[in-house]
C-alpha cells in the first residue's frame, strides 16, 4: 500500500507540472502586428519604445458565445477578485452600466481561456459590484467593504476624480492595488495624491486638452475662435486648463471667446447656448461626460446652433440620432482608443471587434441591444483593453501580491489589440500613449475608419471618418515635479 501510495504521489505531481508547463500565457506574445506607418511617425510610441513587454492578442480571443453583460457567469471560491468601483445606482447609473459591460468582456474572456496561473494555481476572475452610489462617503464604504470583507485583490474605477481619490486613498491605506481607468484629473497622481498602489491607465486632463489643440492649430488650422464650456468641479475645469495651454502652445493665434461651467446633471442647457451663439464662436470645447454631453448637444441643435464641438463624449447614437447626419456632421472626438487610418488591419482584429457586434445584433436585450453598445472599436472599448492590461501584469508576476505587480508594472509596455501601445510611466504611474482624432462624417465616407462590410458605422448619423495621429511626444502627460520620484526626470519618465 505505501508503494503504491508513493506512486500515486509522483503521478499527481508529474500531471501538476505537466499542467503548469503546458499552459499558455494569454499575452506572451511580443512584438507582434505594430503597423509601419506607426513606427515612422517622429515622437509616437513606435518610434521611441522598440520594445514590447506583452500584447493583447486579439486571435486568442476566445469562444464569446455566451458573453452577455446582462447575464454574466461569476464564478465563486478561490478567485482572482475584482472589484468594480463606480455607480451602479441613481441619476449616474449609466457609467456603471457602461463600465460593467466592457470591463466584464475581458474578464469573461480570460475566465474562457481558464484564467490566470497565479501562486502555482489557475484562478479564475470574479468581478464584484462596488457601487459608489455617486456619493463620497458611500465609496469610501464600498471600498473599505471590498477590501475588509470581501478580500479583493484590485479595485478598478472608478467614475469622477472625486471618487477616483477615495478608491485610491483607501487602496494606498490597506496596500492593495487601485486601478484608474475611468478618471482623467490630472491631480489624482500629483505628490499629494500619489500611492505606491494606485496605477492610472486612463488618459489625462492636460493631454486632452493639448491634443486637440495640437490638432486645430497643427494639423487643421481653420477655426480660431473657441468656447470652452465644462462641468464645475475638478475634472471640468482641468480639461479645460489644458486645452487653453495647448492652445498657446500650439495655436498662439486662436482666441477663447467664452469660458463657463456647469454643474453636474443639468437638464436646461440654454442659457449657455445663448452665450455661446452670441461670443461668435466657431468650435465648443467640453469634457462634459454622459448624460450631460448628449443633453448639451442635442438642446444646442435643437436651438439652431450649429457649430461643431470638440469632445471625448458626443459619441452616444441615441443622441446623436435627434440631430441626424447633418446635425452630427463635423464633430471632432478625441479618442484613447483610436487608430490611423482603418480600424481593422488584421483577421484577429477582425474577429475581436465584430464578435461583439455580433452578439449585440443576436443575443442581448435591453439595455444592451441599445445604439451605444453596439460596437466594441470605439472609445469605450479601452476599458476592456485596460483590464487585459492589469490581467497580463497578474500573469507575469505569477501573483496577485500587489508588491510583486507593482514591479512589473512600472515601466511595463502592452500593446492592445487594436495595435496600440501604451506604456505605464514608472515614476508616477500614467501612461504615455500616442492619440487619435477623428471627424465626424456621413455613411459613404465612414468607410475610412470602418473599413470592412458594410463600411459605415451607421447609416443615419454622422460619425467617425478621417483620423488624425496626435503622436505620444505631443502631449506627453504631466508630470509633478514636487513628487520625489519623479525629480529630475524629463516627461517620458527618463
Amino acid at each position: 500500500m505505501k508503494r503504491q501510495g508513493k506512486k500515486w504521489i509522483i503521478f499527481s505531481m508529474a500531471v501538476l507540472i505537466l499542467t503548469i508547463t503546458a499552459y499558455t500565457p494569454s499575452f506572451a506574445d511580443k512584438n507582434v502586428g505594430s503597423s509601419k506607418k506607426e513606427k515612422a511617425v517622429p515622437g509616437s510610441m513606435w518610434d521611441k519604445f522598440k520594445k514590447v513587454d506583452a500584447v493583447n492578442n486579439p486571435e486568442k480571443l476566445s469562444d464569446m458565445s455566451d458573453f452577455d453583460p446582462d447575464n454574466p457567469v461569476i464564478p465563486t471560491g478561490d478567485t482572482i477578485k475584482i472589484a468594480l468601483v463606480t455607480q451602479f445606482s441613481g441619476q449616474g447609473a449609466l457609467s456603471g452600466q457602461i463600465n460593467w459591460a466592457f470591463t466584464y468582456w475581458a474578464v469573461h474572456d480570460i475566465n474562457k481561456r481558464g484564467g490566470i496561473l497565479v501562486d502555482g494555481k489557475k484562478k479564475l476572475i470574479q468581478l464584484i459590484k462596488a457601487d459608489n452610489q455617486g456619493n463620497a462617503e458611500q465609496c469610501r464604504k464600498a471600498c473599505e467593504r471590498m477590501i475588509l470583507q470581501e478580500k479583493v485583490h484590485v479595485l478598478a474605477g472608478s467614475n469622477g476624480s472625486i471618487m477616483t481619490k477615495i478608491m485610491n486613498d483607501v487602496a494606498n491605506k490597506y496596500k492593495v492595488i487601485a486601478y484608474n481607468y475611468q478618471s482623467y484629473s490630472d491631480d489624482l497622481m500629483n505628490a499629494e495624491n500619489f500611492g505606491r498602489y494606485s496605477f492610472m491607465s486612463a488618459i489625462s486632463t492636460e493631454q486632452i486638452g493639448r491634443s486637440l489643440a495640437y490638432y486645430y492649430g497643427q494639423i487643421r488650422k481653420k477655426e480660431k475662435k473657441f468656447y470652452i464650456l465644462c462641468q464645475d468641479y475638478s475634472f471640468g475645469h482641468n480639461i479645460a486648463d489644458g486645452f487653453k495651454k495647448g492652445l498657446k502652445e500650439y495655436y498662439p493665434e486662436a482666441q477663447i471667446v467664452g469660458e463657463d461651467y456647469h454643474k453636474l446633471l443639468l437638464l436646461d442647457f440654454a442659457p449657455f447656448i445663448e452665450k455661446i451663439k452670441a461670443s461668435g464662436a466657431e468650435v465648443i470645447y467640453t469634457g462634459d461626460w454622459l448624460p450631460d454631453s448628449g443633453n448639451l448637444f442635442t438642446q444646442a441643435r435643437q436651438m439652431n446652433l450649429k457649430i461643431p464641438f470638440a469632445h471625448i463624449y458626443i459619441d452616444d447614437p441615441t443622441y446623436l440620432q435627434k440631430a441626424g447626419i447633418e446635425g452630427s456632421k463635423g464633430l471632432v472626438q478625441l479618442s484613447q482608443y483610436g487608430e490611423a487610418g482603418g480600424l481593422f488591419k488584421t483577421p484577429g482584429q477582425i474577429k475581436y471587434f465584430t464578435t461583439w457586434n455580433k452578439l449585440w445584433k443576436t443575443k442581448w436585450k435591453a439595455p444592451y441591444n441599445g445604439p451605444l453598445y453596439e460596437y466594441l472599436a470605439t472609445g469605450y472599448g479601452v476599458m476592456a483593453e485596460s483590464m487585459y492590461w492589469l490581467f497580463s501584469v497578474m500573469e507575469r508576476a505569477k501573483s496577485t501580491d500587489p508588491e510583486k505587480m507593482i514591479k512589473i508594472w512600472e515601466g511595463d509596455t502592452f500593446r492592445l489589440a487594436n495595435g496600440k501601445l501604451m506604456k505605464m510611466r514608472a515614476c508616477d504611474h500614467k501612461v504615455i500613449q500616442d492619440l487619435f482624432v477623428f471627424e465626424y462624417v456621413p455613411p459613404d465616407q465612414q468607410k475610412l475608419s470602418y473599413n470592412i462590410p458594410p463600411y459605415y458605422w451607421y447609416d443615419n448619423i454622422s460619425y467617425w471618418g478621417p483620423s488624425f495621429y496626435i503622436p505620444a511626444a505631443k502631449a506627453l502627460p504631466w508630470m509633478d515635479q514636487k513628487l520625489d520620484r519623479c525629480k529630475g526626470k524629463n516627461d517620458w519618465g527618463e
